[in-house]
């Protein structure tokens, strides 16, 4: 019986020595990490850009959408460029408001409003258009052949 606890013993340490993790099988796990970890840490920086970027273009519409109602409402669009800030959320906002006669009709104009913006240390806008003509302007339209 005394010759049995002997082969026990050793199965047990054999067992422990297969449970171990080689210097080669860890060196390369750190390979593996050194690799993944600085990959994954830009792919966060570039999703967080992304995702600033996009709330403050949702900003700068709201804004241009607003400072163009209300010049239409208004009928200051036809006094020439216009510009100034807004402040939304805590965040800065650059407008310029500017009409020009729309090729297709003299008495329409184009109004543009664009809003500037700076995410990340980047300058972004955002442009919105649309087509207007004074009160009591009556317009001729013509189809083209």
């Amino acid at each position: 019986m005394r010759l049995a606890r002997p082969a026990a013993n050793n199965r047990r340490a054999a067992r422990r020595r297969c449970r171990a993790f080689t210097l080669a099988e860890v060196l390369a796990a750190l390979l593996f990490l050194a690799i993944v970890v600085p990959a994954v840490v830009e792919a966060m920086h570039l999703a967080s850009l992304a995702g600033e970027v996009a709330v403050r273009k949702g900003g700068a519409a709201r804004v241009a959408d607003r400072i163009l109602n209300e010049s239409l409402v208004m009928t200051n669009w036809s006094s020439g460029a216009q510009s100034g800030t807004v402040t939304e959320t805590g965040r800065e906002f650059r407008w310029t408001l500017t009409s020009q006669s729309w090729p297709e009709d003299a008495a329409v104009q184009v109004v543009t409003a664009e809003v500037k913006y700076s995410a990340q240390a980047k300058e972004y806008s955002v442009t919105l258009s649309t087509l207007a003509s004074l009160p009591g302007q009556t317009t001729l339209s013509v189809m083209k052949p």
